[in-house]
C-alpha cells in the first residue's frame, strides 16, 4: 500500500467513523448552521479583498501592499481557528497496532488539516485583491504570485496553530509562543509611538515582496518546515499517550477537603466534585484558566484603557467580560459527567443537585469581572448600575439560556485525553443556544438604550437578570424533570462516545 492509498483509506475511515456518531444528525444540523456563518465570511473577505485591492492599485500605486496587511490576517486567522476549527483530535490510535508506518498515519491527519475548508475560504479574500491589482495595471505573474504566496503563509499558519494548540495541552505557558510571535509586529509600534518607525516597518514589509523573488521558495520552506515539525511532535505525543508512557504526575500531599461546603449537604458535595475536577482534570482544567485568563485580558482592556471607551463598545465588551466563562464551559454541560453517569441516576435527584452546584459555582465566577471592575467604578468610568445588571444578566438570563443544553447533551467530554479520542462533534442545539445567548442580550441592550436611555436599560436588564437569578430552583427543576423523561436515550448516547 502506497502513501496515496493509505492516505485514501484513512480518510475514508474518518468519514465513516464520523457518519456513525451517535451524534451524527445533530452534526448536519451543525453544518448547516456553519456553512451559512462560512458564507456571511466569504462576502466579508470578498468586499475586503476589493477593497484593499483598490487601495493598493489606485490609490497608493503599490501591488504588493498586502504584505502589510498579511501579519495582521495571520493573527486574526490563528485566533479565529479557536472558533472554528476543533482541537487537533489525531485519530491515530487504532492504527499503532496495526502493520502501517506510523509517521504516515500522522502525515495524514497533519495532510487533511490543510486541506481543510476553512484553509481555502480565505482565497475569497486574496484572489479578488489580486485580480483588482490585475486589472489596475499590475502584471498577470505579480498578481499571481501574491496569490500563491498569501494561501502558502496562511497554510503555514494552520501549522503553527495545531503546533500551539498541541503544546498548550502541556501547558498553558505555550501561550507566550503566538503573543511573541504576532506581538512582534507591535514592537516598532511600542518603541515609537508617533508611529514613524511602524509606518517604515509596514514599508518594508511591502517593498520586500515586491522586490523579493525569493518569497515563493521561502514560503514554500517554511511550510514544510512547519508541517515536519508538526509531524515529529504529534508522532512523539501520540505515541507516547497511548503507550501509558507519559510522565507520571507527582503524588498528592495534601487533600483539599473544602469542608465549609459540608452546610450545603449533597449540593455541597457536588461542588466540591465541581472544584476538584477542575484541580484534577488536565484538560478541564485548562479550558478553566483559558477561559479565566481571557476574562481577566479582556476585563483590564475595557477598564484601564481607553480602547473600547465607546459606548456600545464597553457595553458589548463589559457584558462578555461576566458572560464567557459560562458560554465557553456551559456549552458542553454534563459532558463531562458522562463519563460517571450511571452512578449520578442511582439515587433520586441526584442530577438536580448536580445542577444547582454547578449553578452556584458559575455565578461565584462572576464575582471575578466584578472585583476587576471596581477601580473603574470607583473612578467614573463604570456605573455599579451597569456592573450589576451585566452580572445579573448573565447569572440570569444567559444561565437559564445555556443550561438548557442539559436536556440534549449527550456526548461525553474526556477529562484528561488531549491528541487521540473520538471525534467531538458540535451539536444543532449547542450551537443555535450559544448564538443566541452570545447575542440575544446585546440585542436587549441595545433596543432599550436606544428606546429608552442608559439608566432605564440597566434597570431592566437588572430586574430581568435578578428576576431569573431567583427564580433558578424552579428553572432548575424544570429541566430536570425533562432530563428525566430523556434519561435511556442520553445515557446511550453517553455510553457510546465514552
Amino acid at each position: 500500500m502506497n502513501r496515496i492509498q493509505l492516505f485514501r483509506l484513512l480518510r475514508h475511515n474518518n468519514n465513516l467513523s464520523y457518519r456513525r456518531s451517535p451524534a451524527f444528525e445533530q452534526g448536519m444540523v451543525a453544518k448547516v448552521l456553519m456553512g451559512i456563518g462560512a458564507g456571511i465570511f466569504v462576502i466579508y473577505l470578498l468586499a475586503f479583498g476589493t477593497m484593499f485591492g483598490f487601495i493598493a492599485a489606485h490609490e497608493m500605486d503599490e501591488p504588493t501592499f498586502i504584505a502589510g496587511l498579511m501579519p495582521y490576517v495571520l493573527m486574526i486567522d490563528f485566533f479565529l481557528r479557536f472558533m472554528v476549527q476543533q482541537t487537533p483530535d489525531v485519530l491515530a490510535k487504532p492504527y499503532m497496532l496495526l502493520p502501517l508506518p506510523r509517521n504516515s498515519v500522522i502525515e495524514t491527519f497533519l495532510v487533511s488539516s490543510l486541506l481543510s475548508s476553512y484553509n481555502w475560504l480565505w482565497l475569497c479574500f486574496f484572489i479578488p485583491y489580486a485580480i483588482v491589482v490585475w486589472a489596475g495595471g499590475g502584471s498577470f505573474l505579480m498578481a499571481l504570485s501574491i496569490v500563491v504566496v498569501c494561501q502558502l503563509l496562511l497554510m503555514a499558519n494552520s501549522q503553527f496553530y495545531l503546533l500551539v494548540r498541541t503544546l498548550l495541552g502541556r501547558s498553558m505557558l505555550w501561550w507566550f509562543l503566538p503573543l511573541v510571535v504576532y506581538g512582534s509586529v507591535f514592537i516598532p509600534l511600542l518603541i515609537d509611538w508617533n508611529g514613524d518607525l511602524f509606518e517604515r516597518f509596514t514599508e518594508k514589509l511591502i517593498a520586500i515582496m515586491r522586490t523579493g523573488w525569493w518569497m515563493l521558495p521561502a514560503t514554500l520552506l517554511l511550510l514544510v518546515a512547519m508541517f515536519f515539525v508538526n509531524r515529529k511532535m504529534q508522532f512523539a505525543y501520540v505515541y507516547e499517550e497511548v503507550s501509558g508512557q507519559e510522565k507520571k504526575p507527582k503524588a498528592i500531599n495534601h487533600v483539599y477537603q473544602f469542608s465549609f461546603l459540608d452546610r450545603f449537604g449533597q449540593t455541597g458535595e457536588y461542588l466540591k466534585l465541581e472544584i476538584k475536577s477542575l484541580m484534577r482534570n488536565k484538560a478541564m482544567r485548562m479550558r478553566f484558566w483559558t477561559s479565566v485568563c481571557i476574562i481577566v485580558v479582556f476585563t483590564l482592556l475595557i477598564a484601564y484603557t481607553p480602547i473600547y471607551d465607546g459606548m456600545m463598545n464597553a457595553n458589548f465588551w463589559c457584558f462578555y467580560c461576566f458572560a464567557i466563562y459560562g458560554i465557553t464551559s456551559l456549552v458542553k454541560v454534563m459532558g463531562p459527567e458522562g463519563n460517571y453517569i450511571d452512578l449520578l441516576m442511582v439515587h433520586r435527584e441526584n442530577i438536580l443537585s448536580l445542577l444547582h452546584a454547578k449553578y452556584y459555582f458559575h455565578c461565584a465566577i462572576l464575582l471575578l469581572p466584578c472585583l476587576l471592575m471596581l477601580p473603574a467604578i470607583i473612578e467614573g468610568k463604570f456605573s455599579i448600575l451597569m456592573v450589576l445588571a451585566y452580572m445579573f444578566l448573565s447569572s440570569g438570563l444567559l444561565y437559564f439560556i445555556m443550561f438548557q443544553l442539559a436536556i440534549s447533551n449527550k456526548q461525553t467530554m474526556p477529562l484528561d485525553q488531549k491528541l487521540t479520542g473520538k471525534g467531538n462533534i458540535e451539536s444543532g442545539w449547542q450551537l443555535i443556544l450559544e448564538l443566541v445567548a452570545m447575542f440575544l442580550p446585546i440585542v436587549l441592550v441595545t433596543i432599550l438604550i436606544f428606546a429608552f436611555n442608559e439608566r432605564t436599560a440597566y434597570i431592566v436588564l437588572a430586574s430581568l437578570g435578578l428576576l431569573l437569578t431567583l427564580a433558578h430552583p424552579w428553572w432548575l427543576r424544570n429541566i430536570y424533570q425533562r432530563m428525566m423523561k430523556r434519561r435511556y436515550e442520553n445515557l446511550e448516547g453517553f455510553r457510546a462516545t465514552r
